[in-house]
């Protein structure tokens, strides 16, 4: 698994799996998580505007990624 760091908490989902690089722009996230591909915590996430915080879990096909902090 992957940490990927933000400078501060929280961040919506749609622009955490870009600043991770799991997609390569909004309409690419948008598509994932409607169609149900992107899971946070181990449970399908549909809403783009999801609040992430540190430790949290994202799972987009084969790639893992967890919330860090910078600092």
């Amino acid at each position: 698994m992957r940490a990927v760091e933000i400078s501060e908490e929280p961040i919506r989902l749609g622009q955490f799996l870009k600043l991770a690089g799991l997609v390569e722009d909004g309409v690419h996230a948008k598509e994932l998580i409607e169609d149900g591909e992107v899971h946070v915590n181990g449970r399908v996430e549909n809403r783009r505007g999801a609040q992430l915080r540190v430790g949290d879990v994202i799972v987009v096909g084969d790639q893992e990624v967890s919330v860090s902090i910078r600092g």
